[in-house]
């Protein structure tokens, strides 16, 4: 509609400039009416002028609009009253725009302030910085956990922490590290997560900070607790009978010093050495699979096919599966899947978890133990078994890789405690889900 009255407007004055040029020529040539001339002249520059004057106002309107949205400022009003109502629309259309630009930069800063509030009243510990190390945001968390208020570049930090300023820069996109560090006489570990974002063309690291002290003591107490108990129970298992026979027999022996019936008791005396050898032989069995808990080679890391892994599993176990009338299966999804891992140290986890999948089996009707290998959506290898026994009970399920707890008789109960450390060797998980009567699965993530 503008663009129409607009475009009227103009011809209107052309064509008005035109019968007023006409008319000129026809008076200077025709007549002797100079003064009439001048005026008619005189009336030709004004219309030039007006047609001018028109087209340049509304240049200079769009200019000042198109500025206005170039420097963010939308405070301005537009009200062209004087070049006619045809420029009404184009007010409103003007104003619309700016009010429009005016509601968007309301909710952009709502938003913001939305954001603000929520980073601040998080509870980890958040900086974002540059990579000169210029700090943008600095949440109140991370303020109290670094004891630092006014932190405007992450080198300032040095003097709480070179470690931690050189981790903050060179952590990259998806990484993780934990820093320690003492701060007023108080041990500091934090651990430390990164992400990288680009904003405005600068390159940004947002960089998160948790103090897991508290939780690594507590954790560490609560483990110290769990094998102090085992080491308790075993321990009293053994040195119990020890100091009761030993009492025994010298007592026995004390009897026996003026009795003539002295060999008749040779028998009994005999049956409680045996008894006390046993057992010390158990407390060194014990005490060298603890030994073997802190010893663990590293691992010499190799890459291998799966499907080869499976295979000497197979070799190994089933003869053994075999007379027992147990049914195992092996799947590797792709054939072709390999593993970055060593080899024997895997294989000994996995011989572990065979070993307890089939006596868990023992007593259930056509038992099952399946053997099977996939990559997950993130392209890890994940290796599972799964049988089809009685399940583990929820007490077990608790401790069931405390090193030295066992619920079968005669197990050393070090088995999955050995597997569990040789999977973090391995920066893996091993992990189990199981449900009564429905059997169990025991999975090792790479």
């Amino acid at each position: 509609m503008f663009t129409k009255k607009f475009r009227f407007q103009i011809i209107l004055r052309v064509l008005l400039l035109s019968v007023t040029t006409g008319i000129f020529f026809y008076v200077i040539q025709k007549t002797s009416l100079l003064a009439t001339s001048f005026i008619i002249g005189f009336l030709i520059i004004y219309q030039v002028y007006d047609i001018i004057r028109y087209t340049e106002r509304t240049n200079n309107y769009l200019n000042r609009f198109l500025e206005s949205i170039r420097h963010a400022d939308f405070s301005q009003s537009f009200k062209m009253r004087d070049l006619g109502s045809s420029f009404a629309e184009l007010n409103d259309n003007f104003n619309e725009v700016m009010r429009e630009f005016q509601k968007v930069r309301r909710e952009k800063e709502q938003n913001y302030q939305y954001l603000q509030t929520v980073v601040e009243h998080i509870g980890v510990g958040l900086i974002a910085f540059e990579t000169s190390g210029d700090v943008q945001v600095m949440n109140r968390a991370a303020k109290k956990i670094l004891n630092s208020y006014q932190v405007k570049n992450i080198v300032t930090l040095s003097s709480l922490s070179p470690d931690l300023v050189q981790t903050l820069f060179q952590l990259k996109s998806g990484e993780k590290a934990l820093v320690k560090f003492v701060e007023d006489e108080e041990l500091l570990q934090l651990m430390v997560y990164a992400t990288e974002f680009r904003m405005r063309d600068q390159a940004i690291k947002l960089v998160s900070l948790q103090n897991i002290q508290s939780e690594l003591e507590e954790q560490e107490m609560e483990a110290w607790q769990k094998l102090i108990s085992v080491l308790t129970h075993e321990i009293m298992n053994s040195v119990t009978p020890i100091a009761s026979l030993s009492n025994t027999m010298s007592d026995i022996l004390a009897e026996c010093k003026n009795d003539k019936n002295f060999y008749e008791n040779i028998d009994d005396i005999c049956q409680a050495i045996k008894t006390i050898h046993k057992r010390s032989e158990g407390l060194l069995h014990f005490v060298q699979a603890y030994r073997s808990l802190t010893r663990l080679p590293r691992p010499d890391f190799q890459i291998f096919p799966v499907a080869e892994l499976f295979k000497n599993m197979q070799q190994l176990l089933v003869p053994e599966l075999g007379e027992k009338g147990i049914s195992f299966k092996m799947n590797c999804d792709p054939v072709t899947l390999e593993l970055t891992a060593d080899q024997k140290l895997i294989e000994q986890v996995l011989i572990n978890i065979l070993k307890n999948a089939t006596e868990a089996v023992n007593s259930t009707k056509n038992p099952e133990i399946e053997l099977s290998a996939t990559l997950d959506p993130r392209g890890r290898v994940n290796i599972q078994v799964r049988d089809n026994g009685p399940g583990i009970s929820q007490e077990a399920q608790d401790k069931i890789f405390v090193p030295f707890y066992t619920t079968k008789k005669g197990g050393s109960g070090i088995g999955l405690s050995l597997s569990k450390q040789i999977m973090r060797l391995h920066k893996g998980k091993i992990s189990f889900q199981s449900e009564p009567e429905e059997g169990t699965v025991f999975k090792l993530m790479f």
